[in-house]
């Protein structure tokens, strides 16, 4: 009689789900975008560094808080009359630019540097959402967008026992 074989995986690996065509090519641009010289990385020229190109795409997390949907964007560097944000009943829009302009003087020795970016996201949210009601602060860098609920959104929401 054989001994059955014991699997010993820490975890168990699942396939990950293919990506419609379009949606590849669209987070393959969005990347290029974001990262112009990403393509020149260490892959193809090991020795070639660009440590002076920041990312202007600001980090954003959604999710929902109560009867909010709530949208945060951190955007450093970036000021609040440089930022737009567009909504309809099921997606946000975040656009803005970053300005950067550094100037050295010194005696026999002057320096200016400018630095431009824009980016525009958009995002689908999680509930459907009175965009009338929107509020937006932007405080130290990061953008707070708060959208309350539709009722009927509300409603959807089921609470599910746990046994």
């Amino acid at each position: 009689m054989a001994k059955k074989k014991e699997s010993k995986e820490l975890v168990r690996s699942e396939p990950s789900r293919m990506l419609a065509p379009f949606e590849e090519m669209e987070r393959w641009i969005e990347d290029v975008f974001r990262r112009p010289f990403s393509l020149l990385g260490p892959t193809w020229f090991p020795s070639l560094r660009f440590p002076e190109i920041e990312e202007v795409s600001p980090v954003v997390d959604i999710y929902e808080e109560g009867d909010d949907v709530v949208v945060k964007a951190e955007m450093p560097g970036i000021k609040k009359d440089d930022v737009d944000v567009s909504l309809t009943e099921n997606s946000i829009t975040i656009s803005g630019e970053k300005k950067k302009e550094e100037k050295v003087e010194r005696k026999n020795y002057y320096r200016l540097e400018r630095s431009y970016g824009s980016f525009s996201r958009t995002f689908r949210l999680p509930a459907e959402v009175q965009s009338d009601k929107a509020k937006a602060k932007f405080k130290d860098g990061v953008l707070e967008v708060r959208i309350p609920k539709t009722e009927e959104a509300k409603k959807r929401e089921k609470k599910v026992k746990v046994e």
